[in-house]
């Protein structure tokens, strides 16, 4: 049968009916008042012919009056695709012969510019797409609209959105006419603009019985008839709203800080990767004296401040310290937390957000001599800690006495619980330089700028990061007869040809050797090494082939970023001593102090992950074998499991395939996702959205000044630095940036990101190699776009837009 009544049709039928005719079904078995209709299924779209008789007969029952003919492919109304408005609906059709035509222009609408385009960003299969088409009796509203069970804008899940106007919801949906707004919560409203009172409490009571049924917040086409009659004609997920934080039981809300942005990571973390950063972060933090509850929040790691936000002492420094890692940005949502009056402090204070008392004294201790004794000897703190590092490296390498999975599990299990006796040696000679870094600005007040303070922190030695950089820049500059061949050859065919042997020696692997266990996105356990897979660092490789100007090498760029540095500092003091003697001379020891220290900063996740690769490579491994006795589909499907489950799955037989299918159909849903907020409430809001809008000013983006510095340049937008082709010259615009990324800084002439701190990795390296930074410019990778002429101006921290597009290399715009 090619036609069904919508009565008929169940929410497991969407493979048959589309996803719209699917919600649509399940509205009428949960009783709620839909108009009367059928639905043409996706077997008659295969064969490609209306199946004319039977869709007369059905109109016939329905009394052949004027009809709505809605399109129902089966990749609409899903959880992270709506597909609203993509494809095509005719109102008002009467007579057969104006149905059969609807329903053809339905079909067509499936491979129209606009559906394909958004299948694409979706990374949707256009062959895996058909299309049913929904046929139903056309209601005559007075008033019709949109419902929204949470806050589509703010995301809070406690307050439902309505948009309403007189007459269609087509005017609505459309934007064509302007419409009434109204904001559900717990309060009664007076009668205002084309709703009453009354059926807004109708709609509010409709939304959380919708909510409450399909379980998650609800985007809900409605419509009231002359009769006061509510009509459902549409119920799917709100696929716009970022994951809600779990919940916490607590009766007051609670805030969530972004932690991923600090490792540069927007995209979400596989599971096997967060319950071992959750655990690392806990404990670096614990080192510290404080404890935060780490939560997995849309595959992201957000830190539960709430504790300290609401104790008195700790809140008293929460902003100021978020200034080293988190940025402005972060620090602004934390403002507007610490003034809302849900956020007093308690009496008591906080419980969770500090140590004990003893613990907290213990650690204070071991901080005071670690850190001055790296400022006193910064040379004895750089080779303990260089050292503590090659002992971690050989430390980490597991025996090779392990034959089993079960083996590899218990290796990679006390891994996980033992604890690094060399993280003293490690942490505070880097605590040390932050500390160094980030003084001076207060001391200085008056004296100097952030401006002069950043430009004495360029061309930093002793950077693990950039000395990777510098290391790839010589591997470049060696190729010699094989220079077209790495231009010409695409990246992962280079990749394939080294794993195979039969490239050219060219160095690579030599520098795997020493570099192989880093990659971007590098702190996630589940995310393949350079060394797995070399494609990245081939790419990067091409783009420095491209610089053909000596002076731009990032060698020459260092080295001048360095000499500028010490030419600031001996100014900056000179001027600081003369003003104030005191303040200069402490100010001067410091900088110069961060200068030998500051650098260090990136050692400590380098040293990280050489347990984080042979745990990753032991797990392969079990993954190996549980995939050779049939329990998972491929080795790296491991990653989609936590370690109790892969036990269970080792030791029990547990088969945890439809886990792992499920855990990554959900990544590749966050993987799309470009907004991830830098702080929640519990109750799904996010902060940012909330606060005051900064003015705009025409064509330029405002941000925070990260490098000094002015340069006019064709944007370049990159997602993934994977495969990014960046010309000398071009304006690198990307969401974050962490290691994996710093290559591409080579060939860049500014970086411009939406998130990061001035001493965050990526301004870090941008003032080493002398290049302007904006940082903190919101939807900077959707408002700029690539080819555009920008200038970015790190002193102002500003981006101007200049439109039209630059023209692109052929000169074409």
């Amino acid at each position: 049968m090619h036609v069904i009544a919508l009565s008929e049709v169940t929410a497991a039928m969407t493979a048959v009916v589309g996803g719209k005719a699917a919600g649509l079904g399940e509205l009428i078995r949960h009783g709620e008042q839909v108009p009367d209709g059928f639905c043409v299924t996706t077997e008659a779209h295969g064969l490609g012919v209306v199946p004319t008789a039977e869709v007369v007969a059905a109109y016939q029952r329905l009394g052949a009056g004027p009809v709505a003919v809605r399109s129902s492919a089966t990749a609409e109304d899903l959880p992270d695709a709506s597909f609203a408005g993509q494809q095509d609906t005719v109102l008002n059709v009467t007579g057969t012969a104006e149905l059969i035509a609807a329903i053809e222009r339905c079909w067509a609408s499936l491979h129209s510019d606009r559906a394909t385009a958004y299948r694409e960003a979706h990374g949707i299969d256009h062959r895996t797409v058909l299309m049913a088409v929904v046929v139903q009796r056309m209601v005559t509203p007075t008033v019709a609209g949109v419902l929204f069970t949470a806050n589509p804008l703010t995301g809070r899940r406690d307050e439902m959105a309505v948009d309403a106007a007189a007459g269609l919801g087509t005017t609505v949906v459309d934007g064509a006419t302007a419409v009434d707004h109204y904001l559900l919560d717990d309060v009664t409203r007076d009668e205002a603009g084309c709703l009453t009172a009354a059926q807004l409490a109708r709609l509010r009571a409709t939304g959380e019985r919708l909510q409450a049924h399909f379980g998650c917040p609800q985007d809900v086409e409605w419509a009231i008839d002359a009769d006061d009659v509510l009509w459902l004609l549409q119920s799917r997920p709100i696929t716009s709203l970022f994951p809600a934080p779990p919940p916490s039981g607590k009766p007051l809300p609670r805030v969530y800080l972004e932690f991923g942005h600090v490792q540069g990571m927007r995209q979400p973390v596989t599971p096997m990767g967060m319950s071992t950063l959750r655990a690392q972060i806990a404990a670096m933090l614990a080192a510290l004296g404080v404890r935060v509850e780490i939560v997995d929040i849309g595959g992201r790691l957000y830190g539960d401040l709430t504790d300290l936000a609401r104790d008195r002492s700790s809140r008293k420094r929460l902003v100021r310290l978020l200034a080293v890692d988190f940025g402005p940005r972060a620090q602004a949502v934390m403002q507007h937390v610490l003034a809302d009056p849900r956020f007093a402090p308690t009496k008591g204070g906080a419980t969770r957000g500090r140590a004990p008392g003893a613990a907290s004294l213990r650690t204070a201790g071991r901080a005071v001599v670690g850190i001055l004794r790296a400022l006193a000897r910064p040379e004895a703190a750089r080779t303990r800690m260089f050292e503590a590092i090659e002992q971690l490296r050989v430390r980490s390498a597991a025996p090779a006495d392990l034959r089993t999975a079960a083996d590899r599990l218990r290796f990679v299990q006390a891994t996980e619980a033992d604890a690094d006796d060399t993280a003293d040696a490690i942490m505070w000679p880097i605590v040390a330089g932050m500390l160094a870094t980030a003084l001076p600005t207060a001391l200085l007040k008056g004296v100097a700028g952030p401006d002069e303070i950043h430009a004495v922190l360029g061309g930093m030695p002793h950077n693990v990061t950039i000395e990777m950089d510098l290391a790839l820049w010589r591997l470049a500059q060696g190729a010699g007869d094989h220079r077209q061949l790495l231009l010409d050859t695409p990246p992962a065919e280079l990749a394939e040809r080294h794993r195979h042997g039969t490239l050219p020696d060219i160095g690579m692997t030599a520098f795997l050797d020493a570099y192989g266990h880093r990659g971007v996105a590098e702190v996630d356990l589940g995310v393949p090494r350079w060394a797995e897979d070399p494609t990245p660092v081939f790419a990067a490789l091409a783009n420095y082939l491209r610089v053909t100007d000596p002076r731009q090498g990032p060698d020459q760029r260092f080295q001048r970023a360095s000499a500028a540095a010490e030419a600031a500092l001996r100014e900056l003091v000179g001027r600081a001593r003369r003003r104030r003697p005191v303040r200069g001379s402490i100010a001067g020891f410091l900088l110069r102090r961060a200068r030998s220290l500051a650098g260090l900063r990136e050692a400590g996740k380098f040293a990280g992950l050489y347990p984080l690769r042979e745990t990753r490579r032991q797990l392969l491994l079990v993954g190996a074998d549980l995939h050779d006795s049939g329990l998972l589909d491929q080795p790296d499907d491991i990653m989609f499991l936590t370690l109790d489950e892969a036990h269970a799955a080792v030791h029990q037989g547990v088969d945890p395939r439809a886990t792992v299918a499920s855990r990554r159909a959900t990544h590749r849903r966050e993987l799309r996702r470009r907004n991830v907020p830098v702080a929640l409430l519990s109750d799904g809001t996010d902060v940012e959205t909330i606060l005051p809008a900064v003015p705009a000013v025409d064509g330029t983006l405002i941000g925070v000044g990260a490098s000094a510095g002015r340069v006019t340049g064709p944007a370049r937008v990159v997602h993934d630095p994977a495969t990014a082709h960046v010309e000398p010259g071009d304006v690198l615009v990307a969401a974050t940036t962490d290691p994996g990324w710093t290559p591409l800084f080579l060939t860049a002439a500014a970086l411009v990101t939406e998130t990061g701190a001035i001493m965050a990795h990526g301004p870090t390296v941008a003032r080493e190699y002398g290049i302007p930074a904006v940082i903190c410019v919101p939807d900077a990778t959707r408002t700029i776009t690539t080819g555009q002429l920008v200038t970015v101006d790190g002193g102002a921290g500003t981006v101007t837009v200049h439109r039209p597009p630059a023209p692109n290399r052929e000169g074409r715009p």
